[in-house]
């Protein structure tokens, strides 16, 4: 998962009051657009022109994820200012929004009674909820999993170079939650990434840190194509494989080491070739690290023999800038970005995560050409369990399993909502002005409705025009808030 002392990092970047979207059981697709809310409020102005659909959080919690009155397009003149959003200007196609679902949060979940449980998975991921449209799991287990576990685990002295032994059978649990996310959601996306490779591979013989030993690449790439034609075989399509979760972070249990030199290596002699004698058309994706080191996802985008094997490259914010994935996509235009992880904490607070991951984790990775954002576990027990020994002891999930017949929505959950519920898969950005305190990007859904996200991070009411095609809807967005308008 993530470094132990950049929890202080996200502490002290948790700073400013924010606030998000809303919504009633409204479809992300198929949202009542006619304006029949209550007549105007956001601004005021003339209920003649289109309708304006407004869903807000505010920071204080007394509005979460709640409709507001409709706003509306007019010709009226005033003096506000101007967030243009040009539809001409097309950015990337989006592939998602989402959380990892770690085996922990599979085993919580299960605890739920059954129908609170199908009402939760219904929430989450159907259309009449919040929709979320992509998935991140584990190979093997992760540190938000009970125990350490690989599918290829052998005494200690033992190997098993023709992988006879792999079996997926210690995630069944999880398999079984997948095929029932299917059934809600059968296009959702789903990466998976390795915390370790099977700990007889490595040099140091250890689930903790050590490095994969050269003369099991071949093997461990075999390894890779068993996992995504066992998982296959089960049902489920495994879009995108990154080759090692945060390779640069070697003290998590389990985690492992890779150079930025051994990952290039790993696929371009291996891992590439293997998936392409195998026929298996998975995405690779480098890196899945932090934002304060391009350099490493860079030198393999910059090597000729693992260039056509790759498809982009995976970031998290514990270190660094945003803006990193928007320096590595203008170098490599042709390859993909994506945002795979970010956590809130236990001792965080909600107006402060809302405002830093809305501001970071959404708008800034979208506006620096991801295709995804990611949020970190779906959902733990009130103890921010369960978690291997030596694992994440603050992580808190979107969703905390109280009891049989109870749960509750954590930052995480409308963190992501006021995205997924309303951007689509297959949504493209579109160009959005910026104001100051107001962060700002805009989207095209396939549907052809316009989705615009603003987050107002200072504590006043700010006014503002939404322009588009020489129109303009006055609205107003309270301080600490964040707005998404739908027209």
């Amino acid at each position: 998962m993530k470094l132990q002392n950049s929890y202080s990092f996200f502490r002290g970047a948790a700073l400013c009051g924010v606030a998000l979207l809303s919504f009633f059981n409204c479809s992300n697709t198929t949202a009542d657009l006619s304006g029949t809310e209550n007549p105007v409020n956001g601004g005021g102005g003339s209920t003649s022109g289109d309708p304006v659909q407004i869903w807000l959080t505010k920071g204080d919690q007394s509005v979460k994820l709640q409709q507001q009155n409709t706003a509306y397009f007019s010709s009226a003149p005033n003096n506000y200012g101007n967030i243009d959003i040009d539809p001409a200007q097309i950015f990337q196609t989006i592939d998602g929004f989402g959380y990892t679902l770690t085996g922990g949060g599979v085993e919580v979940i299960n605890q739920l009674s059954t129908s609170k449980k199908q009402e939760l998975l219904n929430d989450l991921f159907s259309s009449n909820g919040i929709g979320v449209s992509y998935l991140r799991i584990s190979i093997g287990a992760s540190d938000l999993n009970s125990e350490v576990f690989s599918y290829n685990d052998l005494p200690t002295g033992q190997t098993d170079v023709s992988l006879s032994n792999f079996s997926l059978t210690k995630d069944q649990a999880l398999i079984q939650m997948l095929k029932d996310i299917l059934l809600i959601n059968p296009n959702i996306k789903i990466l998976a990434t390795p915390w370790s490779s099977p700990v007889w591979m490595k040099d140091n013989g250890s689930s903790i840190g050590g490095s994969l030993k050269p003369e099991y690449y071949s093997v461990y790439a075999q390894y890779f194509v068993k996992y995504i034609q066992a998982m296959k075989s089960q049902g489920i399509t495994i879009d995108a494989i990154t080759p090692q979760n945060e390779p640069l972070h070697p003290g998590n249990n389990p985690s492992m080491y890779m150079s930025a030199a051994d990952q290039t290596n790993f696929i371009k002699t291996h891992l590439g070739p293997a998936f392409q004698a195998a026929n298996i058309t998975t995405k690779i994706i480098t890196y899945d690290h932090n934002c304060d080191n391009p350099a490493y996802p860079l030198s393999i985008l910059n090597d000729s023999a693992a260039y056509p094997f790759v498809d982009g490259s995976a970031f998290h914010l514990y270190a660094g800038d945003i803006s990193a994935l928007g320096t590595v996509h203008n170098l490599f235009p042709g390859k993909n970005v994506y945002f795979t992880e970010q956590w809130t904490s236990s001792t965080g607070n909600f107006w402060g995560d809302l405002d830093w991951h809305i501001k970071n984790v959404i708008i800034g990775s979208m506006r620096n050409w991801s295709k995804n954002a990611l949020e970190w576990n779906v959902a733990n027990n009130a103890s921010f369990g369960p978690h291997t020994q030596g694992g994440c002891t603050q992580c808190k999930g979107a969703i905390t399993i109280n009891n049989a017949n109870n749960y509750e929505k954590n930052v995480a959950y409308y963190i992501i909502a006021h995205a997924s519920k309303f951007v689509p898969a297959n949504s493209v950005r579109i160009a959005s002005a910026q104001l100051d305190n107001l962060a700002t990007v805009a989207f095209k859904t396939p549907a052809g409705k316009t989705v615009l996200i603003v987050q107002n991070s200072s504590a006043s009411e700010r006014n503002f025009n939404i322009k588009m095609n020489q129109k303009t809807a006055p609205v107003t967005i309270a301080g600490n808030a964040t707005a998404t308008y739908i027209f």
